[in-house]
């Protein structure tokens, strides 16, 4: 009997015997290892106008308007609603003016396209249109189905998503949508604090775990938590997010990272200009090799919304029959929004795909409201169908004045949990770049006879004891200040630190087209190879620009205005929409998953215990990308 077998049968003697081993790790495969983790990590993608939610393990995510009502607290409380299609600066006196100049705009961009026999098109005027609308009545549907209002006969706190979405205005809730452009909708109305918002998401994100994804609160200290946030983030709404998953909500660990990396996770691609068009923001980065490129990222304050809006404009010029509807009632944005995703398209701007269909074109559409009769309407429209998604490459056309319409990412401000943040990291590399360049020059200068003896008998370097004048005039070092929006400020002049901060302001204040932003974004990468495999991959993501022929306009518009240096080197310009014939809404989602099963990953993990002890500062140890 070998030695192997001899042993093996003292085990089993000892097992008989009862005596007792020590337990040994099961020895478990690679792959089920890398599966039971990912089941139990939950990754999270905010939207302003709708949340993504789910496993990793998941094929798809629930999908939830990420909306809340919450019940007053006193019974003669004024009722309160955040407005979605509603915004500020739609209302000014300039406003008009510039919605008809954005309008002429895009009418000289449909009108200058020749169809496929080589005619230019017959412009439409909306008179045409109104005059056949405005005699058209609704015809009356089956009464029996009718939608209902949520029930609050048993007065629940408060309700999330569909049921929040189909609150009766009557009934005493508040509504609220937490985020906002993609930031947190922090405002000086009723709920809009911090801590208000902070609730608000809380409670929507604890109720669909619980419902959708059937996980107790009580669990959530097994698992963990992916978090995808945008590309340009409020550092401060970041370091409260966390807070909240780990410490409020109860997740074990957290990992943060920006949407634009995680779908290029989610499409498979290694570089890519991502161009995600959201709701109600559009932003815009550069990735290349799971590095999001800060001078690149831009965030523009236009998204599906304002199409959406526009496109009401546009039908109340062309006499729209649903003559009750208004951009402050609910239901009515959720049928404006449906009437934009059912008759908006781009077909007759591409002139290779292009049906000779111009002219008036009859509709029908359905009104389904709670505890109303569905009713049917006639309308006949002309080119408001193409006009409306046509505002997002003229963006005066949504008549926003007086607000930023463009955002890049700036510097942090500080934070005093955090005291080696950027701030320090400049400082002391502006310190060693001119102690470093000082000795350079010193070694350069040619040294007078008895100059090495005075200097060691005095001990020591003249810039150590402040007496180095040559390093005074250095400026931040390039290497890595240059990508820091702003990160000069400390050595300039005043009047080139205002000088740079009014063109920034100018700037901000444009309201870019999306093909120009995606020029401007590309333009600002360091290389022109860089910018070759940007050009080649511009993938499109979020649900903003679903229309019919979106990918071939906008492929033929950066084409056309393409900087002519980059066209002769440039193989192919290429838009992708629909990556893997994925829907382009949840590619960062998907990215999100795949980062789940990702090695690297594990170096990102932020644990409950480290979070409470060292704060903040573990998002610029541990996250991704350059806090």
């Amino acid at each position: 009997m070998t030695q192997a077998e001899r042993e093996q049968e003292n085990e089993k003697e000892k097992e008989q015997r009862g005596i007792k081993r020590p337990i040994a790790p099961p020895v478990i495969p690679e792959p089920l290892q890398e599966q039971i983790q990912s089941n139990f990590i939950v990754v999270l993608h905010p939207g302003s106008k709708t949340l993504r939610i789910g496993r990793a393990t998941d094929t798809l995510p629930a999908t939830v308007p990420h909306v809340i009502a919450r019940r007053h607290k006193q019974t003669c409380q004024p009722r309160y609603e955040d407005g979605w299609l509603v915004r500020e600066g739609l209302n000014k006196p300039e406003s008009n003016e510039q919605r008809q100049n954005g309008l002429k705009m895009v009418d000289q961009a449909i009108w200058s396209k020749k169809m496929s026999n080589g005619v230019r098109r017959t412009p439409v005027s909306a008179e045409q249109a109104r005059s056949y609308n405005r005699l058209i009545r609704p015809a009356g549907l089956d009464t029996s189905s009718r939608m209902k209002w949520t029930t609050t006969a048993h007065h629940p706190e408060h309700l999330v998503g569909e049921e929040a979405l189909y609150v009766n205005p009557t009934d005493c809730y508040n509504v609220h949508w937490p985020i906002s452009r993609g930031q947190l909708n922090v405002h000086g109305g009723a709920g809009g604090s911090l801590t208000a918002v902070l609730a608000d998401l809380e409670a929507i994100w604890s109720h669909v775990i619980q419902k959708q994804l059937e996980i107790p609160l009580k669990d959530l200290k097994y698992y963990r938590c992916i978090l995808l946030v945008p590309d340009i983030y409020n550092r401060h709404h970041i370091k409260e997010l966390v807070n909240m998953l780990l410490l409020n909500m109860g997740f074990s660990a957290i990992v943060v990272h920006q949407e634009s990396v995680c779908a290029t996770f989610g499409s498979g691609l290694s570089s890519a200009c991502v161009v995600d068009v959201g709701d109600q923001k559009t932003s815009l980065c550069c990735v290349e090799d799971g590095v999001s490129h800060r001078n690149s990222r831009l965030c523009l304050a236009y998204g599906g919304a304002d199409v959406t809006r526009c496109f009401f404009w546009l039908l109340q010029r062309a006499g729209f029959p649903y003559r009750e509807c208004q951009l402050s009632n609910r239901v009515d944005c959720i049928l404006l929004q449906q009437l934009k995703e059912t008759f908006c398209h781009l077909d007759q701007l591409f002139p290779l795909f292009l049906q000779d269909i111009s002219g008036l074109q009859d509709h029908e559409f359905r009104t389904r409201f709670p505890e109303s009769p569905a009713l049917l309407y006639q309308v006949r429209l002309g080119d408001e169908k193409l006009q409306a998604p046509m505002a997002l490459f003229y963006p005066t056309t949504f008549g926003i004045v007086g607000q930023k319409m463009t955002s890049l990412q700036h510097r942090s401000q500080g934070d005093p949990e955090d005291p080696h943040d950027e701030h320090y990291l400049l400082g002391t590399q502006s310190k060693q770049d001119q102690s470093s360049k000082a000795s350079a020059e010193r070694k350069s200068l040619p040294k007078p006879p008895g100059f090495e003896g005075e200097l060691s008998s005095q001990g020591g370097d003249p810039s150590e004891r402040g007496g180095g004048a040559h390093g005074q005039d250095v400026e931040l070092g390039h290497s890595q200040n240059d990508c820091l929006m702003g990160g000069a400020e400390m050595e300039e002049p005043p009047s080139a630190l205002l000088s740079r901060k009014t063109a920034m302001t100018q700037f901000e204040g444009k309201a870019l087209g999306l093909d120009k932003a995606i020029l401007h974004s590309i333009d600002c990468c360091a290389s022109d190879e860089t910018k070759r495999k940007m050009y080649s991959s511009i993938l499109v993501v979020g649900g903003g620009l679903l229309f019919h022929r979106a990918q071939e306009f906008l492929q033929h518009r950066i084409l056309n205005k393409m900087p002519p240096s980059f066209r002769r080197v440039v193989e192919s310009v290429e838009v992708i929409t629909r990556p893997k014939d994925m829907d382009p809404r949840l590619i960062s989602w998907k990215g999100g998953a795949v980062l789940a099963c990702l090695d690297t990953t594990q170096e990102m993990w932020i644990h409950q215990r480290e979070w409470q002890r060292f704060g903040v500062r573990m998002l610029r140890e541990r996250a991704a990308f350059v806090w």
